[in-house]
């Protein structure tokens, strides 16, 4: 369930000289902003951009950019950046210059769905006229840029069937490729989590836990390490309960020392419109505390103001 749920009417003129009246003159009213915002849903806000231009004669983005800075700013231009687009960005920011965010990658690669891959893939293209599997190639490397590269192809199987004999074999192979040998064998592990259904997934897992006498998640983490491990945890996180997945990917980015932002900001846009609601009640029930009362005690200003609005309210 989301929280951005948008307005059944609006006028986009209406929106659009409000944002320009924000803006205008002396100081920026940021309040004006955010109310305007995050009442409207991700669609509603395109149409405020291209009215803004037809009607003022600006390009809203640069306007906000202009008045708008830091973490804030981040916030409101990735709630003004269509879907698909945002993630897009996100791929490329984490592979442009020296250090790669593999945690980006994993995140967005490990959650969306097939038809969200494909048109990533395709805006990929469009956007930077290289491949995102290309880029993916020369920025990874090893097992943990082939997991990449198969979740990036958005090939898994979506069905609902679980074919008991295969789902027996699978953890089976799961076993013997980890647990029960010296070494791993990471192919394994990467061709059944990276293409069968969830539903067959969720059965190997039950069947596995029968053979192993452990959990599939624990075998990851005793077989594997840095980023192969967290991309497969993260695959299996996500087929057990995505919600899930994303609390823990918001608890990580605030906890102890420091703000992961990049994170914060990234899960708490994309997911505003999606599941945020169900992200939230994963969260108390895994922490204690409400994700409100993290992100109010982790950030401040007008960036906390805009983010406690993507997060709807207090559990």
């Amino acid at each position: 369930m989301a929280t951005i749920k948008g307005v059944s009417s609006f006028s986009a003129e209406q929106e659009a000289q409000a944002l320009r009246k924000a803006m205008k003159g002396f100081g920026t009213d940021e309040d004006a902003i955010i109310d305007i915002l995050t009442k409207l849903n991700v669609s509603q806000r395109q149409q405020v951009l291209i009215t803004y231009k037809s009607t003022i004669g600006r390009d809203l983005i640069d306007d906000l950019k202009s008045e708008l800075s830091g973490n804030f700013e981040r916030v409101i231009i990735g709630m003004m950046t269509p879907t698909t687009l945002y993630d897009v960005h996100e791929l490329k920011r984490a592979m442009k210059g020296a250090g790669t965010d593999e945690g980006c990658l994993i995140e967005i690669l490990a959650s969306r769905t097939n038809e969200e891959i494909r048109r990533i893939n395709e805006t990929y293209r469009l956007q930077y006229g290289s491949s995102l599997e290309e880029d993916i190639v020369s920025d990874t490397s090893s097992m943990f840029r082939r997991v990449l590269v198969s979740l990036a192809t958005g090939n898994r199987d979506e069905g609902m069937y679980v074919d008991d004999a295969l789902a027996q074999q699978d953890a089976q192979c799961l076993y013997e490729a980890g647990e029960k040998k010296w070494g791993t064998d990471e192919v394994q592990f990467m061709s059944i989590l990276c293409t069968r259904n969830r539903c067959h997934l969720l059965r190997v897992f039950d069947v596995y836990r029968g053979i192993a006498n452990k959990d599939i998640t624990d075998s990851i983490k005793s077989e594997m390490s840095g980023d192969l491990e967290d991309a497969l945890l993260a695959v299996v996180k996500c087929m057990r309960n995505k919600p899930a997945y994303f609390a823990e990917r918001l608890y990580k980015s605030m906890k102890g020392l420091g703000t992961d932002d990049n994170t914060l900001i990234r899960v708490m846009v994309s997911r505003s419109e999606i599941d945020m609601l169900d992200i939230r009640r994963e969260f108390l029930t895994m922490y204690g505390k409400s994700l409100y009362s993290f992100i109010k005690g982790d950030c401040s200003g007008d960036y906390r103001k805009v983010l406690l609005r993507l997060c709807g309210g207090e559990d």
